[in-house]
């Protein structure tokens, strides 16, 4: 279990060096942000700035001031709204974090049912409404899915708030628009890995010695076949994340994923290393507990 916990620690330094390199790169040649600052002034003040920012540095001295500022947890300050920008970031992210666990949340609630169902009642009319409603909901955008209920629920029934996250009312179109997005995928798999399982020798067997359907489903094939599910789960919720950003735009909700709209916009460097960093962190740490997972489900599977 050590030699586990070192290599995954390994490659969460690598994948966060890589992060910083890629992040960084990206946004040093996408313009110049002292433009953007004093569209107006004088290239003498510009100078100024640029120096005082840090900016006027060659590129590798920039570098290495960000990653070790960064190993400290220090990001500097953000060039638009004067404040350090990982405090604007940490500030958010509980939003973005509530938002993506709500919509995992709300996509098992519907997908678990419906695809264990599905196995169990293989080529029925449910069935194939459900692979019909997968097809649909894997075809669907999410920033569509989330004007569409807009339209609907906000504006033409006037049920739920249009944007906002200050009440349990504004949270359900948001949570619903990103949960839908995901819903599908995790449908088709939860189908997929219980129809591998259901007709198994040990799920034959629970079934002759008379164990109700429900325990031989929920107690013996649904543990079996959920490692599949965990890793889609998993890399899912990295995907979420990412998906929040067009969320939380059209939703106008305050989280992580907004700020960085605006940020990537303003070209705002502090902000978005702050933001990718962090956000990768969480995506590693995830990861690094569906490795964990499938050691607990499935003991006879090593660690590697």
């Amino acid at each position: 279990m050590f030699a586990f916990v070192i290599r995954r620690l390994l490659r969460f330094v690598v994948v966060c060096i890589g992060v910083s390199v890629v992040t960084f790169s990206i946004l040093h040649a996408s313009g110049d942000p002292v433009a953007l600052i004093m569209p107006e002034a004088p290239e003498a003040d510009r100078v100024k700035l640029r120096e005082a920012l840090g900016l006027s540095d060659p590129l590798p001295t920039q570098f290495v001031r960000f990653v070790t500022n960064a190993a400290r947890g220090e990001f500097g300050k953000s060039f638009f709204y004067r404040e350090p920008a990982f405090g604007l970031v940490i500030e958010r992210m509980p939003t973005t974090l509530a938002l993506t666990c709500l919509a995992v949340t709300l996509a098992l609630a519907v997908a678990l049912p419906v695809g264990i169902y599905s196995a169990v009642r293989r080529n029925t009319v449910t069935d194939h409404a459900a692979t019909v409603v997968v097809f649909l909901g894997q075809s669907m955008p999410v920033f569509w899915i989330g004007i569409m209920l807009m339209l609907l629920f906000a504006v033409q029934w006037r049920l739920l708030p249009v944007s906002g996250w200050d009440s349990w009312s504004s949270v359900v179109l948001p949570s619903v628009t990103l949960g839908a997005f995901t819903t599908p995928l995790f449908m088709r798999i939860i189908r997929a890995s219980m129809l591998e399982v259901i007709h198994l020798d040990y799920v034959r067997t629970a079934r002759a010695k008379g164990v109700s359907e429900w325990l031989v489903i929920c107690r013996h094939a649904l543990r079996n076949a959920a490692l599949p599910i965990v890793t889609v789960i998993g890399l899912q919720f990295g995907l979420l994340l990412g998906g929040a950003v067009l969320t939380e735009t059209v939703f106008a909700v305050p989280g992580v994923g907004r700020l960085l709209v605006r940020a990537i916009v303003q070209l705002d460097f502090p902000i978005v290393q702050a933001g990718v960093f962090l956000l990768a962190i969480i995506i590693v740490s995830v990861n690094f507990l569906v490795d964990v997972l499938y050691v607990y489900l499935n003991p006879t599977i090593r660690l590697r």
